[in-house]
Parts: C-alpha cells; structure tokens; sequence
C-alpha cells in the first residue's frame, strides 16, 4: 500500500535514510514518514517551526497535515553537504566552517523554555541542504533544549568517528572536524562525555560505529583547552 498524507496519496519515494523515508507529495511539499516509529513528527516539526520563525534555515513546515509519525515539510533544491563533497564542488573547511555557524546561529535562537538553548543534536554533513538560498537544516528528530556544548559534542563526535575509520572520506572528514572546531571552547568535557555516552547508546550505530568510539574520543580531546 503507497504513503497517503490526509488520506491522499502521495508520490514517489524521494529518499530514505536510517530510520525513515521521503515521499513526493507535489512540487512544493513532501512527506517524512518515520518507519520505526520512535520519534514524534508533530514535536520535530514545531521546533522547526520556531527555529525558521526567527530567522534559522530550517524546512517550512505544514503542522495541520502531519501527524507523529508524518512530517509534510517543503521541498529544497540542491544537494546535501556530503553530497557537495564528494562531487568535489566544496572543500573541507569550508564545509566545516558553515557547520560551525549554523551550530552558532542556532544557539543563539530564544528557546521555548527557559534555562537552556535550542539543539539539534544530529548536525552532520549528510543533514544540510545547500540551496541556492543557502544552506538547509534538516532532521529535527533529535532536538532538544539544553546546553550548546551537548550540540557541539554530538558533531564533534559524528565527524571524529568517519575521521578514525578507514573509509576515503576520512581524511576530509578530519579536515572538517578541525574547521569546525576552530574556537575549541565550544567542545567541553561534559558535552563530550555525554554526546558520547549517547552515541554509544543510539540503536542505530553499527557494531563497528561503535568500536570507532574510543579512538573517536581520543581524537577529539587533541582538540580541547586545558
């Protein structure tokens, strides 16, 4: 039986990631359907509905015609960051830079509630869009609100994973990871300690993500302050 939204069906199968699929509804909209059912599209999406209300890069999204497990968010044009790099159309450092200001520019958004920032919590290469408007957030299912540092650590970690293994994008990824983490303050001991005690615990690493953990970490504490 093919995806609906709102009991309509929707178009073709756009992309599917780790945990959930994307639909074409028209030119303008899709749909995200969360096929292990773990998070809640309703919340992810009022958090990007926030976040974009103060001027952040997310998705527009349309609340009305979502549920828990479906997102109806606008379609963007271009190709993921990853993508980018390995077509070769942008560098290392420079991806690491635009990593490390969208993390900034995110933070510095008002959160819902007070005593914490907003997070994204999954901010990798593979979940930014470069558009011809700039680049794109996407993959909200993580976010939270808490310290910055937690937010920090997480990418940190994703990248010092991919940089420790013996894949080619290694090497680029190490040079991201460095660009990113230009101003080392924003990785502390908490936020690492925690990021990686989540990492470790989230279902979907391999067995062999896994194992990259401890020299992941090793590799991140070069960066740190005193």
């Amino acid at each position: 039986m093919g995806a609906e939204v709102m009991g309509r069906p929707v178009g073709r199968l756009l992309g599917a990631g780790r945990t959930a699929d994307v639909y074409e509804i028209d030119e303008v909209w899709v749909l995200r359907r969360d096929r292990e059912g773990w998070g809640d599209a309703l919340a992810e999406g009022a958090v990007m509905a926030h976040v974009r209300d103060h001027g952040y890069p997310a998705p527009g999204v349309r609340l009305a015609d979502s549920s828990r497990t479906d997102l109806v968010m606008k379609r963007l044009a271009g190709p993921t960051m990853l993508g980018a790099l390995s077509a070769g159309i942008m560098g290392a450092e420079e991806a690491g830079a635009i990593l490390a200001r969208l993390l900034r520019q995110l933070h510095d958004v008002p959160a819902r509630r007070p005593g914490g920032s907003v997070l994204h919590l999954d901010l990798h290469p593979d979940n930014v869009i470069l558009t011809p408007d700039g680049p794109y957030v996407i993959d909200w299912n993580n976010t939270e609100e808490g310290d910055p540092s937690l937010d920090w650590g997480t990418s940190a970690v994703i990248l010092a994973q991919v940089a420790v293994g013996d894949e080619p994008i290694a090497e680029p990824a190490l040079a991201i990871l460095t660009a990113l983490l230009t101003d080392p303050s924003h990785l502390t001991a908490d936020g690492l300690t925690e990021a990686l005690r989540r990492r470790a615990a989230n279902p979907t690493m391999t067995a062999r993500e896994v194992e990259l953990l401890a020299d992941a970490e090793e590799l991140m504490r070069t960066f740190m302050c005193d």
